[in-house]
């Protein structure tokens, strides 16, 4: 069996809804592309993960009735971004004439319905609401930048319902699309799974998936080329390589904050930690297999 990567696509390569920027994320997952392609040739399995955060925000601001649930959303924006992903991917790979296609999978996760999350939910998902949906809406609500916007849980990953079915794609040889938004948060009561109000982080999600899947690397590509410290000072220091130990430390000094590096750091190292041997990586679009050699982007190692 092949070598397997989870490449996790930052949200900076999918398209607006909004229309804004989209020569530049046009050109952000053409570099994604091409990742998957340099590591089909080089003799690696491909599953992607993806977030959704515009996506999911631009039809739950045209559900004007409220009349779908959150997780309904979510399993409808991967629906929609993998088959957009998989139209891309699907047309390169016959062109290159290589015997690969892409599978799309609705990707159910399993959360803790008694995560604190639910019970102090802090996670603005959709738009930014009117007076009278404040008043009315029987939602968990806060003041944002923005204004006041619907709050939701965002609790851990604890296993991935659907892995069977991607571990036996992946042996099929296709490209599998899943986790799309951190995956669809589903709780079980009574051997009963349903759907709730929640936002799973795309990141720790692909670390949970990449672990479950016993994968051989995590990919996660972002705006930035490598994990940087004293970021934008006159003596910001660019890390090809860090130690766990090393990633706690800086953790600790604030140097990878909770609402940008945070969560990815987080993630590569849970996966470094639980999956021995894991190349745990974290660079910027087109440069997957550049990093994956250490020539590029930066590794987590134990």
């Amino acid at each position: 069996m092949s070598r397997i990567a989870v490449y996790a696509i930052g949200g900076n390569a999918l398209s607006n809804p909004s229309g804004q920027d989209q020569e530049r994320s046009a050109a952000i997952l053409a570099h994604v592309m091409s990742d998957v392609i340099d590591l089909l040739e080089a003799g690696w399995g491909v599953v992607l993960t993806h977030g959704n955060g515009p996506q999911v925000g631009h039809l739950m601001e045209l559900d004007v009735q409220h009349s779908q649930s959150m997780d309904t959303w979510v399993a409808a924006t991967q629906g929609m971004i993998g088959h957009s992903l998989a139209l891309n991917l699907d047309s390169i790979l016959h062109r290159r004439r290589r015997p690969e296609r892409t599978a799309c999978i609705l990707t159910r996760v399993l959360v803790d319905g008694g995560d604190q999350g639910f019970a102090l939910p802090t996670k603005p998902v959709g738009p930014i609401l009117s007076p009278e949906v404040v008043m009315s809406a029987d939602w968990d609500i806060a003041e944002t930048i923005q204004g006041p916007r619907r709050v939701v849980a965002s609790p851990l990953p604890m296993k991935v319902i659907d892995l069977p079915v991607i571990r036996k794609l992946v042996e099929l040889h296709a490209v599998v699309v899943c986790g799309g938004g951190g995956g669809i948060p589903i709780v079980e009561k009574e051997e009963h799974f349903s759907g709730v109000p929640a936002v799973i982080d795309k990141d720790r999600l692909s670390s949970l998936l990449a672990i479950q899947l016993e994968a051989d690397a995590l990919i996660i590509s972002t705006a930035v080329d490598a994990v940087r410290t004293n970021f934008g000072k006159p003596d910001e220091v660019v890390h090809r390589r860090l130690s766990l130990d090393d990633c706690e430390r800086y953790m600790e000094q604030g140097e990878f904050p909770s609402g940008s590096m945070g969560p990815k750091i987080g993630s590569l190292m849970e996966a470094a930690l639980h999956r021995p041997g894991l190349q745990a990586i974290l660079c910027q679009p087109g440069e997957a297999l550049l990093a994956l050699r250490g020539d590029a982007g930066t590794t987590i190692h134990v």
